[in-house]
């Protein structure tokens, strides 16, 4: 997958800073533990992390056209771009030769035959820079949905950038400060694009293409979503989504590794894990795809189902892989392996952010690290919930007829925002306003049909929310805890043909049958068990043993005993009445499971603000 870093300097000889850039770069090495390069020039200075996936021997980087320091557009890359096979033709049809069998020869051939506009071309989930000394110019490009990061650092002189914030944070003209409204970002959970918490530094936006020169900074958007009248009866639709799903599987279990899934019994994992079994058994493959689940023992002794939570996956997991003859390989965990400081803290640098949804981040981990020790590369089914209409808020009433975002609807269920203003913290940050003004911000990006009214026109705004908001958040955790284990997430929900599709199905037809994701569930039907089909969406695997919660309360307690940067944010009393909570209320996860994933926000806050030395300013 990789990691890239970089440094432009117009004013200055950067060939006196080699060390600087590999530093830089060496920030990531979990996201490319195979390789690494840098090239220095005179104004740029560009560094590389490499995870081999396609052309192992070949694809080393920065690369070149020819392979050598030649006066042409040099390149940094991360991702895949599963279309490059296409590409490869198409270019080598215009006259172009390659070297290699690589994806990132055939992005950087792609650039120098049409320019910037490259990028409306590539099909994948990729961030890039290319320096293009001719024009002594820097693009920074990332892909239509997000999946794959990417910071910018304006400096006096020119620019910063890297795959992660820790890469630009190692240069010494680049500071970890934040301000009231970068706190709000991280507490109030609204994953404005373009905002990256830290003061100063920028997120590429997904589907734009940044471009330095020495006159400053322009950006073109070269992909947003679209509102299209959508005209296919519901038969075409269901056979649409399900042509579009199984030529996106196939196209992403292309590698030059092993390949698995990622499968937890819901629907959306368990349709992508059938449907690589199928292209597999298609292919001819001898070998089975390995689909691998999380849980925690004695689970299933210890459930107990609420409004969220409903039941244990690893039934259901364990049904999906004996169904379409998967390897199931379930990775079981204790407490103990969630409460592990190493592993917080690895978490902790791998996201940059106290933004923490507690054990399921650290499980998430122990579950990555388990599968690279097994393959390289891994199917999820991220983004489904929020094309296809999975979420409990856009079935409930308060949540659509809400003016706030929907999510926040079920983290008042859950007690989360109480728990946040009992603490005083709400206030502190001017959450309020904070709130109201991106949610408004957001509205206004919506794209909207002609004529499209009432409950349509209302889902399609939630729809766009989740799309650009939400689902933000979730492959922005997906990315940082594989890759800190290197390994490398494909998420076959994002392709943007699907994407552009889904975002146009009317939500009549989106759950035709009163359910949830009725037209997924029509779509792969055809390869899922009776079960699968038929069960209620339920969330994540959390653990449910009161000795996490003790353990949580203590290190709560903790902050209370020591000089806490907590205690500049949260009064004493705050901690205290959280403190106070009966320990009772946290079982089951209904009820305060809010109030306990606000404490380990605080406990996360906390080793941030030492561990990156923050400085908070206003």
């Amino acid at each position: 997958m990789c990691g890239l870093a970089g440094w432009v300097g117009y004013d200055r000889d950067l060939t006196r800073h080699a060390d600087t850039v590999s530093a830089m770069a060496g920030t990531l090495e979990c996201r490319g533990p195979d390789d690494h390069g840098t090239w220095v020039s005179r104004h740029a200075a560009l560094g590389h992390r490499r995870l081999s996936v396609i052309d192992l021997a070949g694809g080393r980087q920065p690369m070149h056209v020819t392979g050598a320091d030649d006066g042409l557009p040099v390149i940094v890359y991360t991702g895949e771009v599963y279309n490059y096979r296409e590409l490869r033709r198409e270019l080598a049809g215009l006259g172009h030769t390659f070297r290699t069998t690589s994806d990132t020869e055939v992005v950087l051939h792609a650039y120098l035959e049409w320019g910037q506009e490259f990028a409306e071309r590539l099909n994948g989930m990729y961030a890039l820079a290319v320096w293009d000394p001719r024009g002594e110019e820097l693009l920074l490009v990332r892909d239509r949905m997000g999946v794959k990061p990417l910071f910018y650092y304006p400096t006096r002189d020119g620019v910063l950038f890297g795959s992660e914030a820790k890469a630009i944070l190692a240069h010494p003209e680049a500071r970890a400060a934040v301000d009231r409204e970068g706190l709000a970002e991280i507490f109030a959970i609204i994953n404005t694009p373009g905002h990256a918490v830290f003061k100063g530094m920028h997120e590429v936006v997904p589907g734009t293409v940044v471009r330095f020169t020495r006159g400053g900074r322009t950006t073109r958007t070269y992909w947003e979503l679209r509102a299209r009248p959508h005209t296919d009866d519901l038969d075409t639709t269901v056979a649409r989504v399900r042509e579009l799903l199984e030529d996106i599987v196939e196209r992403q279990l292309v590698a030059d590794v092993k390949v698995g899934t990622l499968l937890s019994g819901g629907l959306d994992s368990s349709a992508i894990t059938a449907l690589a079994a199928k292209a597999l058994r298609d292919q001819g493959a001898e070998e089975r795809i390995k689909a691998f689940s999380v849980d925690f023992r004695d689970n299933e002794r210890d459930f107990r189902g609420n409004g969220i939570w409903l039941d244990p996956d690893t039934p259901y997991a364990v049904e999906v892989a004996r169904h379409c003859g998967a390897e199931h390989i379930v990775v079981e965990l204790e407490n103990n392996d969630v409460l592990d400081e190493d592993v917080r803290r690895r978490v902790l640098l791998a996201q940059d952010l106290p933004i923490s949804t507690g054990d399921m981040e650290h499980s998430l981990y122990h579950l990555c690290r388990a599968l690279k020790e097994r393959v390289t590369v891994a199917l999820s089914g991220e983004t489904s919930d929020e094309l296809f209409g999975g979420y409990n808020w856009f079935f409930d009433r308060e949540a659509v007829e809400g003016d706030t975002f929907p999510w926040y609807d079920a983290w008042r269920r859950l007690g989360g925002l109480a728990a946040i203003r009992e603490i005083g913290l709400w206030d502190r940050l001017g959450m309020e306003e904070y709130v109201k003004q991106r949610y408004a911000e957001a509205l206004a990006e919506v794209p909207r049909l002609a004529g499209e009214s009432g409950t349509e026109a209302r889902m399609r705004e939630l729809s766009y929310l989740n799309i650009s908001r939400w689902e933000k958040f979730l492959l922005d955790r997906k990315d940082r805890i594989s890759m800190a284990t290197g390994l490398e997430v494909r998420v076959p929900f994002t392709d943007h043909r699907l994407v552009e599709y889904v975002f146009n199905v009317p939500w009549e037809m989106k759950n035709f049958d009163g359910r949830e994701k009725s037209l997924l569930r029509a779509a792969t039907a055809h390869v899922l068990p009776e079960s699968v089909l038929r069960r209620r969406k339920s969330p994540y695997p959390s653990t449910q043993d009161q000795g996490y919660v003790r353990a949580l309360r203590d290190k709560v307690a903790a902050l209370l005993r020591t000089d806490s940067p907590v205690l500049e944010l949260v009064p004493a009393a705050g901690l205290r009445a959280l403190l106070d909570k009966p320990l009772e209320s946290y079982a089951g996860l209904g009820g305060l499971w809010g109030t306990r994933a606000v404490m380990e926000r605080l406990v996360e806050y906390d080793a941030w603000v030492r561990e990156y030395g923050v400085r908070v300013e206003d």
